[in-house]
């Protein structure tokens, strides 16, 4: 009895092991042959102006962020897009970005007047997270064709907003990303971000399935989230994620939910940021996000953890039992391989690859550290402002916003 036990045990883990590895393969395949197709906007084809320069204003959010909204500032206005507007929103600041912003408008208001204008938020009103309530500011306040939410961190080159719009015309975008260059400034930060980039392009979001309105893949980054008015406006604009923590992809997937066309491209080198510093920098920025993104249930947080240390852990074990050493070598050289194509774009070295069980356990430990730190706080605290977990499980369930957009389908086909 204890022998056939054992038996069982021993064909499932090596079931388990070759079935992991198998989907390895097929996810690194995938990879390997579509991102190198991927556009990328630092080509010289994109180097021009779109047939419609339409309007385009690009929206800041900015709170307390005296440290950085001034190279921010300095990139944006020299952006060689013509038909472009910088709005940026002051949310409630207690340091000197309300000052800084003011004296940047007032200089280039005779050096280029309408380039550059600010809106001061002092109240929060009951209800709205304050990036988001101030992005709707930003959107209710403009009247462009096409809009860019991004942050006040971010550094763009001169070319980048023409090359994107050239990118949405050339694609009929109604939403689109330009992923950032992440600037990496410590060994930590690339353990993290390089682990990152592999987990989110892989598995998470497959940058090439985008254009697939079948697909489930979706995304949206907050330093690069280019929209089409009209599209946004369809859509309810940001009033029905207005506590939507993750902002950023939440607006993506309702995009792709409603069936807006949505594309992605890189541009290396083109935008830059800084996501924080180090590798404990990196973490303390995540513990906002993670739990937020399986709206808060522990039960979700459990099998993605195990989902984690499934595909990520369990082959380095697999390395001691022989039955399961070709399964974790398979793995391994997929992991290997994932990061140099990456690499190639991200610029983040493919080397830290070797260090990726190091990222794996870093992001357990931002994943719990996110649920601990919300349960005890009984809801997020985010730049001075405390968010109550009953308020924010409403507004941050992925799998709502695909109900929700079935229900509006059913409802369009029921009107025709």
């Amino acid at each position: 009895m204890i022998a056939d036990a054992r038996e069982l045990w021993r064909t499932a883990a090596e079931t388990t092991a070759w079935l992991v590895a198998a989907a390895w393969v097929w996810r690194t395949s995938d990879l390997v042959k579509h991102m190198p197709r991927m556009p990328r906007l630092t080509g010289v084809g994109w180097d021009r102006l779109p047939r419609h320069v339409a309007s385009l204003t690009v929206v800041v959010p900015a709170r307390n962020e005296e440290a950085h909204i001034a190279a921010t500032l300095d990139a944006l206005m020299l952006a060689d897009y013509p038909a472009l507007k910088v709005l940026v929103i002051d949310d409630r600041s207690t340091d000197r970005t309300g000052g800084i912003v003011d004296a940047y408008v007032a200089e280039y208001a005779t050096k280029m007047p309408g380039r550059l204008d600010v809106i001061h938020v002092t109240d929060l009103p009951e209800g709205w997270l304050g990036k988001t309530f101030a992005l709707q500011v930003a959107t209710a306040n403009s009247d462009s064709e096409f809009l860019l939410y991004t942050d006040a961190d971010v550094l763009f080159s001169p070319s980048v907003l023409r090359r994107a719009m050239v990118f949405m015309e050339a694609e009929q975008a109604d939403h689109a990303v330009v992923l950032p260059t992440m600037k990496v400034h410590s060994w930590g930060e690339g353990v993290i971000l390089g682990f990152l980039q592999v987990l989110g392009m892989m598995w998470a979001a497959r940058p090439w399935r985008l254009s697939d309105p079948k697909s489930h893949d979706t995304v949206g980054v907050g330093a690069f989230n280019l929209v089409r008015r009209t599209a946004l406006e369809e859509i309810g604009g940001w009033t029905p994620q207005r506590l939507a923590i993750l902002e950023d992809v939440t607006i993506g997937r309702r995009m792709k939910l409603a069936g807006m066309r949505q594309r992605m491209a890189f541009a290396p080198g083109l935008v830059q940021l800084h996501w924080a510093a180090g590798a404990f920098g990196l973490v303390r920025v995540m513990t906002k996000n993670f739990f937020a993104a399986f709206n808060f249930r522990p039960l979700l947080v459990l099998g993605a953890m195990l989902w984690m240390m499934l595909f990520f852990l369990a082959p380095l074990v697999e390395m001691g039992w022989w039955p399961t050493v070709g399964a974790g070598v398979m793995v391994l050289c997929c992991v290997g391989a994932s990061y140099r194509v990456m690499g190639e774009i991200s610029e983040i070295d493919a080397r830290y690859g070797w260090l990726y069980p190091l990222g794996a356990l870093a992001f357990l430990w931002a994943i719990l550290r996110s649920m601990a730190a919300t349960w005890w706080k009984g809801g997020v605290v985010w730049r001075g402002t405390h968010y109550a977990l009953r308020d924010l499980r409403r507004h941050n369930s992925q799998l709502a916003w695909v109900r929700l957009a079935a229900e509006e389908r059913r409802a369009a086909k029921i009107r025709v």
